[in-house]
Parts: structure tokens; C-alpha cells; sequence
């Protein structure tokens, strides 16, 4: 058989249902001939972000893929790969390659070099014969340990290629590795022994469908939890030991325990330390759980490392405390004093979240929308800057992968490509975006991919018709040039491209525009919402 047909019967074998690209890689015809959906986009980061969600929200159970023509469409592909790398991402990077005898002459890009430094594994395919270990060995990167990118990089003279039949692949193992017994019983003691201890929740938690068992381990010993953006909506945050997610901007409650606390055990996370992440106290004992040794005392120095897969190790930590702490402790004093402080912090926030006036304040419009959709069967994700800290704070995921979050340096216009991504995944859900003016000059044109491909998400615009994360060191350009001032009618570029795209000005307008909004998703029409907000750049930091 062809090269093109094995690999396609590679990818059917291992559940691969769609496949996102930009033509020319003749894999698109050879996987639409296997039945699987090809998407085709209008860039090919937004490519790389749609398969980058379709495998978040579903644990990694179903790996994203994408394909892209060699050259210039790989080179355009490399944010949204780097992007992977550092939310650690399974995602299947199938680039087209120059000819092989072309392949390693200056200046030629070549996909499986320069993307080496951020993938988890790099390969070309160059034998035909060899199509089968080059792809086990992929997808067992794909489907063991830390997520990651994986490239397999196809030359161009090689799809004339016979490869032998029958065609000799089966579906790769997927393993799980547990910590050491010692260090279990180390962590246990710890633990139980705290007296204001802290759970911080990583996306490791949601790759492992480790919900349950953390939730166990939270209201056994009456443990509050919070999350990185990443872990958002692995713990409920309307349950009472819940302090809310913790990004750049966060609850009160988030950096008053963490300060406080004498134990914080961190599972499924890097503790990788960024901007947009909890910068963790000093002074304090760390339990670390990762999956990924080489993160243990990189940012954070642990009391005891746990290695292993997140529900392994809190089943094992949940046995091991089971044996001394054989009941729940009570959780009412440690509730209360968090039901207090998010009171405290929302009574301050509630001005802004609720305000009457026009132009908008962005935090009335995310409260509105809030409290309009079926959170329990909504995913949502944001867009970089202003975006991700208006809303991460104040929104309360409930259901396990309803939120798409991301700790580390972002593109703007990542969260469309997610939430056309989830969609794909998860068509039964109300998948939405938000972002601002200044993200939308990126990938805006990929609304039209929504139109084309079917795709009926709901994409939240905040415009203020200006690049407002700039305004404070940007007085100048700002004033004098007027360099970050954005105008533009995104409501109407939506309905030009075949979708429904409405303006608001007014907050009496806000709920409506949102049902109207919900409804025409479930008709299969895309939905572009443009409220246009005032100029708002306070968020939600420690302390404040």
C-alpha cells in the first residue's frame, strides 16, 4: 500500500477521528479516504490549537492532529507547537518535508530539526518499511507520561512509497507508574499531621481522571484546595473547601491560605514558575506529585517527591491516611473562614461585576454570562491578557475538562482554536471563548473556519477598541500616536463570513444577546458576540 494509506490506517487504528491541516500534505485525501474528518483552517497555529484541544478535553484519550504543507506552513506552525510544549500537550505534528535529498541543504526548513528543541520526540519518516516503527514509537510517547508534541515529519518525494503488507501495527500500550511506597507514607504523615495544610491542583489531575480521588482526599482531612489554570475544574469550585483557581489574577482566598499554610501538596503540576501563575511562598514543606521527575526542585524545593500518575498516587495516599484518619475531619471552621474571605473579596469585586453603565465593564459581561448558560454543560476558554484575568477568578467550573486553561507564555487568538477544538470533541457541549480586540487581529479569519467547518461555538469579543494591556507603559505611544487604538465592527465580519454576529452597547442588552446567542449554536450557526467595554486594566492580584 501507498505511504499515505498506511499512515491513515495507522492513525484510524489508534482512534484518530479528525484530523485538522493546511493544504498541501497529501495526508488530508489520504486520511479523508480512511473516513477521517479532515479540517481544514485558514493559519496553521489555529490548526495546531484546535488539536491541542481536542486532546485536553478528553484527558489525552483522543490525540489531537495536524498536518501542514513543508516550508512555510511549518514555520507557521511553530508557535502553536511551542505552545504544546509548555502546557505539555499530547498533540500528533505531521508537517510535509522538502525531498530528501533537499532535506538537510541550508536554507531548507526542516520541521523535525528546528522543532526538536520544543517536541517531545522528532522524526522523519525516511524508509517507507519503517512507517510502522516510526508511528508505535509516536503514539507511545503520545499515550506515556508527560504530554507532549510529537513530530513526524513526511518528505515530499516519499508518497509514491510502497509499504509491505499486511500492514503489521496494533495499537500502542498506554501505561501508568506509581510513587514509592516510602515516600507515600512520608507524604501521609505529612499531611495528616498539618495544621493548615493546602492541596494545589495541576492539569495532571484531569490527564489522570484523578477528580475523584482528590475530592476524597480534600474532604477526608477538611484539606482547602486551589488549582493552576491548567488544573481549573479538576476540584468543583462551588464545593466549601474550594479557594478558587489561581493565576496572575485570583481569589483572595487563593494567596491568604497558601501564605498561611505550613504543607502544600501540589499534584499533576510542574509548579513551573511564570507570570501567570501562584508564585508559591517561601518557607513552606512541599509534597510534590508529577509525572515528570525532572520537574521535582526545579522552581520549588520538595519535602518528599511522589512520581506516578496523579490517581495512582492519591490512591495510594488516600490507602495509607485511611489507616490513621479513618473518618472525615470535620471541615465546618475551615469552610467558614473560606466562605468569609471570598465574601469579603467579591462585596469589593461586586461594583464592577454588576455595573449599570455603558461603555461595559468586561466584568459585568462575564458575570451576566455566567450566570446565563448551563455552566454543568459549558466549556470555556480565553484568550491571553485582560481576557484570561477578567474571567479566571470569577469563573466557577463545576464538571471535571469545562475549562481550558493555560499557565505559560500564549499566542494571541488561542482560545478560538481551542474552542472550535472542544467542539469537535465534545459536540453535545457549549463551547465559548473570550477574547479582546487585540487577539482577534490574529486569528480573527479563522472565524470563517467556524462557518465552513460546522462548527457552532460562541466567541465572547471584549472591545474596547483598544490594545488595553499596553495603556500603562505605552503612555506616549498611547496618547500622542494613538498607537493602540483598535476600531473595527467584529459583529459584522462575523455575519459577512455566514455567522451570527451582534453588537452590544447596553448592559440591559447583555442576557439576551447571550440566549440569543445559545440558540443559534444549537442551530449549528457559529456566534461572534461583540460587547464593547470600557477600558478596564485592574484585575484580581494577591493582596488586593
Amino acid at each position: 500500500m501507498k505511504l499515505g494509506t498506511a499512515i491513515a490506517e495507522i492513525m484510524k487504528r489508534e482512534g484518530i477521528e479528525i484530523l485538522c491541516g493546511y493544504p498541501v500534505n497529501h495526508l488530508i485525501e489520504y486520511a479523508a479516504s480512511a473516513d477521517i474528518r479532515p479540517v481544514m483552517v485558514r493559519q496553521e497555529r489555529i490548526g495546531v490549537h484546535m488539536a491541542d484541544a481536542i486532546s485536553r478535553v478528553t484527558s489525552g484519550r483522543s490525540i489531537g492532529a495536524f498536518c501542514m504543507q513543508h516550508g512555510p506552513g511549518a514555520e507557521n506552525a511553530m508557535g502553536g507547537v511551542a505552545q504544546c510544549y509548555g502546557e505539555s500537550v499530547p498533540v500528533l505534528v505531521l508537517p510535509m518535508g522538502y525531498a530528501r535529498r533537499l532535506a538537510n541543504i541550508d536554507p531548507n526548513f526542516n520541521s523535525s530539526q528546528a522543532m526538536k528543541a520544543f517536541s517531545k520526540s522528532s522524526e522523519p519518516i525516511n524508509i517507507a518499511a519503517e512507517v510502522c516503527n516510526i508511528f508505535r514509537r509516536a503514539f507511545t510517547k503520545l499515550k506515556n507520561g508527560r504530554g507532549g508534541p510529537v513530530i513526524v515529519e513526511i518528505p515530499a518525494d516519499m508518497w509514491n512509497e510502497e509499504v509491505p503488507e499486511p500492514l503489521n501495527y496494533t495499537p500502542v500500550l498506554r501505561t501508568r507508574y506509581g510513587a514509592d511506597p516510602v515516600h507515600i507514607r512520608e507524604a501521609a504523615a505529612l499531611l495528616v499531621a498539618a495544621k493548615r495544610p493546602v492541596i494545589y491542583a495541576g492539569q495532571g489531575v484531569h490527564y489522570a481522571k484523578a477528580w475523584p480521588q482528590l475530592r476524597r482526599l480534600a474532604e477526608h482531612l477538611a484539606i482547602p484546595v486551589t488549582t493552576s489554570l491548567g488544573g481549573k475544574s479538576s476540584f468543583p469550585e462551588t464545593h466549601p473547601l474550594s479557594l478558587g483557581s489561581g493565576g496572575l489574577a485570583v481569589p483572595r482566598a487563593v494567596p491568604k491560605f497558601l501564605g498561611e499554610a505550613d504543607v502544600i501538596f501540589g499534584i499533576g503540576c510542574s509548579f513551573t514558575e511564570t507570570s501567570f501563575g501562584i508564585a508559591m511562598p517561601k518557607g513552606k514543606t512541599i509534597i510534590h506529585s508529577t509525572l515528570d521527575p525532572s520537574h521535582l526542585n526545579k522552581d520549588v524545593e520538595a519535602k518528599v517527591g511522589l512520581v506516578g500518575d496523579a490517581a495512582l498516587v492519591l490512591d495510594a495516599l488516600l490507602e495509607e491516611i485511611g489507616k490513621t484518619v479513618t473518618s472525615d475531619r470535620d471541615a465546618t471552621a475551615v469552610a467558614a473562614e473560606i466562605a468569609a474571605s471570598h465574601k469579603e473579596w467579591l462585596a469589593k469585586w461586586m461594583p464592577k461585576l454588576t455595573h449599570n453603565e455603558a461603555p461595559l465593564s468586561p466584568y459585568r459581561v462575564l458575570w451576566d454570562l455566567q450566570h446565563t448558560v448551563d455552566i454543568n454543560n459549558t466549556i470555556i476558554t480565553h484568550d491571553a491578557g485582560s481576557p484570561r484575568d477578567q474571567l479566571s477568578p470569577f469563573w466557577k467550573s463545576v464538571e471535571p475538562l469545562s475549562y481550558i486553561g493555560w499557565g505559560k507564555t500564549t499566542q494571541l487568538g488561542y482560545g478560538l482554536g481551542l474552542a472550535m477544538g472542544a467542539k469537535l470533541a465534545k459536540p453535545d457541549k457549549l463551547c465559548i471563548n473570550v477574547w479582546g480586540d487585540a487577539a482577534i487581529g490574529f486569528t480573527g479569519m479563522d472565524f470563517e473556519t467556524a462557518v465552513r467547518e460546522r462548527i457552532p461555538i460562541m466567541s465572547i469579543l471584549l472591545n474596547n477598541f483598544s490594545m488595553a494591556i499596553e495603556l500603562k507603559v505605552m503612555p506616549i505611544s498611547t496618547e500622542k500616536y494613538r498607537s493602540t487604538d483598535i476600531s473595527g465592527d467584529y459583529a459584522a465580519m462575523a455575519r459577512a463570513f455566514g455567522g451570527y454576529g451582534e453588537r452590544v452597547t447596553k448592559p440591559e442588552d447583555i442576557i439576551p444577546a447571550i440566549k440569543r446567542g445559545i440558540q443559534k449554536t444549537q442551530e449549528g450557526v457559529p456566534v461572534l458576540l461583540e460587547f464593547i467595554t470600557s477600558k478596564e486594566t485592574e484585575v484580581s492580584r494577591p493582596g488586593t
